[in-house]
């Protein structure tokens, strides 16, 4: 009886010292800290050749790139991350989607993806805000557990434009008639490690 006594004393501590003590992995809410990771998306099978039939090329914003295939089928945008705010991931650079035939591109400068929200939130060239893109499904998501990092792994991430008015925006800007929100853009993973 006097073990048993002992062991519930000793379990007790534990549970006490464990609830005082802070998580040690945790981050308070709304902070933000930096990363080292990268955002990347390909496009969905034939929307580049629909965007070059109307002159409307995807090119990369430095340090962000925008690689497309030999053959002009897909492309793919990649984006360095640099911070992260509660579920909100900040990339550097960018990418636009420029009219060849005008001259005239719309430019989503230094995105925020965001994995709770589900949104791809960019600057525009005129200072504004703009949720352009909807993330519509998440196909996996994990997390790994280094010696001295904590790595984010979303994967699968489908991407759409958000909503008839990124499309209307869009389309009127760049003088096409091409982008809709019930087509899919791309298919994309985010990787994002930060100290533990």
């Amino acid at each position: 009886m006097a073990r048993l006594r002992r062991c519930i004393i000793a379990a007790a501590s534990v549970l006490t010292l464990s609830a005082l003590a802070p998580a040690a992995h945790a981050l308070p809410p709304g902070e933000t800290i930096p990363i080292i990771g990268t955002f990347s998306f390909t496009t969905a099978n034939g929307v580049v050749p629909t965007w070059t039939a109307e002159d409307i090329v995807l090119v990369g914003v430095s340090p962000g790139a925008v690689g497309t295939t030999a053959s002009g089928i897909t492309a793919r945008v990649t984006l360095p991350l640099v911070a992260k705010t509660g579920t909100a991931y900040a990339a550097a650079g960018g990418f636009r989607l420029l009219n060849t035939d005008t001259g005239v591109s719309v430019r989503c400068s230094t995105p925020t993806i965001d994995t709770a929200a589900r949104l791809v939130d960019c600057v525009l060239p005129g200072g504004d805000q703009e949720a352009l893109l909807l993330i519509d499904k998440i196909g996996g998501r994990s997390r790994l557990w280094g010696a001295a990092t904590v790595t984010s792994v979303f994967q699968g991430l489908e991407l759409r434009l958000n909503g008839q008015e990124a499309a209307d925006l869009l389309n009127e800007t760049l003088d096409v008639n091409v982008f809709s929100p019930s087509i899919r853009i791309g298919t994309g993973d985010l990787i994002a490690a930060r100290p533990r």
